[in-house]
């Protein structure tokens, strides 16, 4: 246990210390907030375009914020097997188990406080714009996207090992935009309907923003929580349990 919480920590740093990491993961999520807000307020009523209100685009712009943890997860990961930092470790007692949650504990500590960081701000933004937001909804939403950022992480744990420093963050990159696009966050997929919607809930990320802005308007439904919260929880298991094996047979080759 004290080798995975030294790891962590090693890799909490080096995230820190990379000025990118603020900028991708906290301010732009934030900077996005701010002006998908301000675009809410020029659309007209007569529209009824819901996207963008920041009942909805608070748990929207989490799950987005999300997509950039999974890069920096792949980069971390891939950037230490490209040197030999990782083949040293190797020699020490540590398992590839050791190595995965050192990886994904961080992560997903910075993911909850990015996410934290999101809510806090809609908050405020909610009682500028004089909409009710409740924070015992912000809350439960936060605790609902914990399988979502696993499953994004699980995403940059195996990009990070599969591939090198520089293709991974490019395959990462299709990820981020498949998220946001069919993930329902920047367009409103049920009310368009149609062969786009089957194709957003083909795919897990339609789930995480859907269960997210359920927590939030605290509408713990069949359809519209409980089952799109078990399908990303599913997403998330079998990713890390995938990413785990796949790590655990890189280390075993390299070590060979």
């Amino acid at each position: 246990m004290n080798r995975i919480i030294t790891f962590s920590r090693r890799n909490q740093k080096e995230i820190l210390r990379d000025p990118l990491s603020y900028i991708f993961c906290l301010a732009f999520p934030l900077v996005m907030l701010g002006v998908m807000t301000v675009l809410n307020a020029s659309i007209p009523k007569e529209a009824g375009m819901t996207v963008f209100r920041i009942e909805n685009l608070s748990a929207g712009v989490a799950v987005f914020g999300q997509t950039f943890v999974m890069l920096f997860t792949a980069l971390t990961v891939s950037k230490d097997r490209a040197g030999s930092f990782l083949v040293r470790l190797y020699a020490t007692p540590m398992e590839s188990i050791d190595f995965v949650i050192g990886y994904m504990l961080p992560m997903l500590i910075i993911s909850l406080v990015q996410t934290a960081l999101i809510y806090v701000v809609s908050l405020i933004i909610s009682w500028i714009v004089g909409t009710a937001l409740n924070p015992l909804g912000l809350l439960l939403s936060l605790l609902t996207l914990i399988p979502s950022a696993l499953m994004f992480i699980g995403f940059g744990m195996l990009f990070g090992t599969l591939f090198s420093e520089k293709s991974a963050p490019g395959l990462c990159s299709i990820i981020i935009s498949l998220g946001s696009f069919l993930g329902c966050i920047w367009f409103d997929a049920d009310a368009t309907g149609g062969a786009m919607l089957s194709i957003c809930k083909a795919l897990p990320f339609y789930y995480c923003t859907r269960s997210a802005r359920s927590a939030v308007a605290l509408h713990f439904t069949t359809d519209g929580w409980t089952i799109p919260f078990l399908i990303v929880s599913a997403c998330a298991v079998v990713l890390i349990i995938v990413s785990s094996r796949v790590f655990s047979a890189r280390m075993k080759a390299d070590l060979a």
